[in-house]
């Protein structure tokens, strides 16, 4: 192995945390530097971590030490420190969504593409034993020609126990935006690109009540559909039924299942690196669990890092990122419309990630 891959953080909020405990297994990232708007807080992100300088955002960007600025800021504020990164000829590395607009993320991926450096993006979930797993066990042929798959995200809503939820609730929030990437990654990861999709949404209430924190009982207005629902029509012609909804009590359904022409999948949770795999194939009793047999083991958010230190085209990578914005943006233009939609962009099916044990 070369050099390690010299990172700069910028934003260190509360998922900063999760960032952090990964690149201290990573020997292949070294952290440099962080950046925050509040100083302090970016002091206390790194309280554990000796060595690590805290600078301002326009320090971080000059500093020539950095490879790769790791954007952990709010959604809105994606693009322009994506676009300060590639402006400073670094690498970037972002956490969902890409950007805030199909627009802005097309901008991230063009001023890269003229810069020559590279682009990642969360949700890199995806890239631990349980999507890899399932995606194996398609690949070997197990479940036989896939025909369809069912995605569905059901909960009452945020405001339940967020103190301030009002950002789920505004335009760029709602349960597709916020949980859709990690759906819609793992669908495009099992079963490739999306080429149109036919979507249906609704809202039951105009406003919401905080259950939590110092703002509880307050109200909240609700300005975007909070039930999102549609089939995607993959590029392989599989057909994919997305249930997304912050309106529901419960389901007993599985966050993702595969069916194919002799057998079908329980794929784990996407939001979660592992989980048990379960393969019914035709003529079988029930499920039974397949054992781990790709993607990182033990991963945390970050791990996709990995592919930007050892030169590679990181596998969760802007175009992945941006086709996936483009599916969710589509679905809800779809419903607005009320006819299907094609999706303009794609990407290439991510290379699969054989099983390896991320460093204790």
């Amino acid at each position: 192995m070369g050099q390690p891959l010299n990172l700069g953080i910028v934003g260190c909020g509360a998922i900063s945390a999760q960032y952090l405990r990964t690149i201290d297994r990573l020997p292949q990232v070294r952290l440099v530097a962080v950046a925050d708007l509040d100083l302090d807080r970016a002091r206390a992100a790194v309280a554990a971590h000796p060595g690590v300088d805290v600078l301002t955002v326009p320090q971080l960007m000059a500093d020539a030490r950095i490879d790769a600025v790791l954007n952990l800021t709010i959604p809105a504020a994606h693009a322009e420190v994506a676009l300060l990164a590639i402006a400073a000829g670094k690498d970037v590395y972002c956490e969902k969504p890409l950007a805030a607009t199909g627009e802005d993320a097309r901008r991230v991926l063009e001023a890269a593409q003229a810069a020559g450096v590279r682009v990642g993006c969360a949700p890199d979930t995806v890239l631990g034993t349980g999507t890899q797993t399932a995606r194996q066990a398609i690949d070997d042929g197990l479940i036989g020609r896939p025909v369809a798959a069912t995605a569905t995200m059901v909960t009452p809503g945020h405001e339940r126990w967020h103190p301030n939820p009002d950002f789920y609730y505004v335009p760029g929030g709602g349960p597709l935006l916020d949980m859709g990437p990690y759906y819609v990654s793992s669908l495009v990861t099992l079963l490739g690109p999306v080429t149109t999709v036919i979507g249906a949404a609704s809202r039951t209430r105009a406003k919401r009540t905080i259950g939590s924190g110092p703002r509880q009982g307050e109200e909240i207005p609700v300005t975007v559909d909070t039930h999102v629902t549609g089939v995607l029509v993959h590029e392989s012609g599989a057909l994919s039924t997305l249930v997304m909804s912050f309106d529901a009590v419960a389901t007993k359904a599985p966050n993702i299942e595969v069916h194919g022409e002799r057998g079908s999948l329980v794929v784990p949770d996407p939001n979660h690196f592992d989980g048990e795999v379960l393969l019914t194939r035709l003529g079988d009793e029930g499920p039974r669990p397949l054992p781990v047999s790709a993607g990182y083991a033990g991963a945390g958010r970050g791990v996709g890092l990995i592919d930007l230190a050892e030169g590679r085209e990181p596998r969760a990578g802007g175009t992945l990122a941006l086709h996936v914005l483009d599916v969710m943006e589509s679905l809800l233009a779809s419903a607005h419309e009320g006819r299907a939609v094609d999706v303009e962009s794609t990407c290439d099916r991510p290379r699969p990630v054989a099983l390896d044990a991320l460093g204790a």
